[in-house]
C-alpha cells in the first residue's frame, strides 16, 4: 500500500453524466421521482466542487439504457495500484460493469475482476488500515471474499463488516473524515465496527448526512443537513455543502457519483 498518500487524497476521478432515464433509478424507499434537470444540476455542482478541490475529472457520457449509471462507484473500485471490476447486486445494473470496463482499462495498467458473488461499491469504505466490505442486500459474503483476494493482489487488506438491517449500503451510514475519525450514524457505530477510532455521530434526524465525502482538504456534505455541517465546522473541518435532495430520491449520496484515486 502507498503509505505516503492518504486515502482521501485524490488527483483523479471518474464520473458519468446522468441520463434522462435517471428518473427511473432504483430505490428501496419511494419518495417520488427526481427530475432529470434536478439531478443534472446536482451533478454540475458536484463537478465544480471536485475541480475546486484539485481533482482532474474523466467525465463519461450518459447511458440511457442504465438509469443508475451516474453512480459509477458501484461497478468498480479504483486505487493507485490498480482497479477492480465489481458485480453489482441488482440484475438491472450488471451491464454497467461491462460498460465502464473499457474506460477503466484505458486508465489503469492493472485491472482485476471478482469472480464470484456480488459486490456494490457503495458497501466499500477505504480506510488507512483496511478496506471495509459491508455485507448487505447488494453485497454477498461470497462476493466479499472474492474481493478480498483481488485486494491482496494489489497489496490491500480487506475486512468483512456488517451493514445495519434495512440500510442499503454500508456507506449510506458512514464516511471517513480523516485518518482517525469517522462520521457515522449511531445505529452503525454501536456495532463496534469503528473501535479504536474517533466517531462523530450524525445528529438525530440527519442520518442521511453520514454519506459525506472527504476530498483532499475539504468535506462534501449534503446541504440539507445543517446540524451536521455545523458540527463538522466546529470540529475544524472545511465543509462544502452540496445539494443531494434529487439523488436522495433514488437512494444515492455524495460518494456514489465518482470513482476517486491518486495517480502518481
Amino acid at each position: 500500500m502507498n503509505t505516503d498518500v492518504k486515502v482521501y487524497n485524490f488527483n483523479n476521478a471518474i464520473l458519468r453524466r446522468p441520463s434522462k432515464s435517471v428518473v427511473n433509478g432504483l430505490r428501496d424507499d419511494d419518495r417520488g421521482n427526481p427530475t432529470y434537470e434536478g439531478v443534472l444540476a446536482e451533478h454540475d455542482a458536484y463537478i465544480t466542487a471536485m475541480e475546486a478541490a484539485g481533482v482532474n475529472l474523466h467525465v463519461l457520457p450518459a447511458m440511457e439504457e442504465f438509469p443508475d449509471s451516474i453512480f459509477v462507484e458501484d461497478p468498480a473500485l479504483v486505487f493507485t495500484e490498480g482497479a477492480i471490476l465489481l458485480r453489482p447486486g441488482t440484475a438491472t445494473r450488471e451491464g454497467e460493469t461491462v460498460a465502464i470496463a473499457k474506460d477503466i482499462r484505458k486508465l489503469f495498467d492493472t485491472v482485476l475482476e471478482i469472480d464470484a458473488g456480488y459486490v456494490d461499491g457503495g458497501d466499500i469504505l477505504n480506510t488507512p488500515e483496511a478496506v471495509m466490505i459491508g455485507l448487505s442486500a447488494r453485497t454477498t459474503r461470497e462476493g466479499a471474499e472474492a474481493l478480498i483476494k483481488c485486494l491482496a493482489q494489489i497489496g490491500r487488506k480487506g475486512v468483512i463488516v456488517e451493514t445495519p438491517a434495512n440500510v442499503l449500503h454500508f456507506k449510506s451510514d458512514c464516511s471517513l473524515l480523516d485518518d482517525n475519525t469517522m462520521l457515522s450514524t449511531k445505529r452503525l457505530s454501536v456495532s463496534g465496527v469503528f473501535e479504536g477510532l474517533n466517531v462523530l455521530h450524525t445528529p438525530d434526524g440527519e442520518e442521511g448526512a453520514a454519506n459525506a465525502l472527504r476530498v483532499n482538504d475539504v468535506v462534501f456534505v449534503g446541504s440539507d443537513f445543517p446540524q451536521t455541517i455545523k458540527m463538522l465546522q466546529e470540529a475544524g473541518y472545511s465543509v462544502v455543502p452540496l445539494a443531494t435532495s434529487q439523488i436522495a430520491k433514488i437512494d444515492a449520496g455524495l460518494s456514489c457519483m465518482s470513482l476517486r484515486y491518486f495517480k502518481k
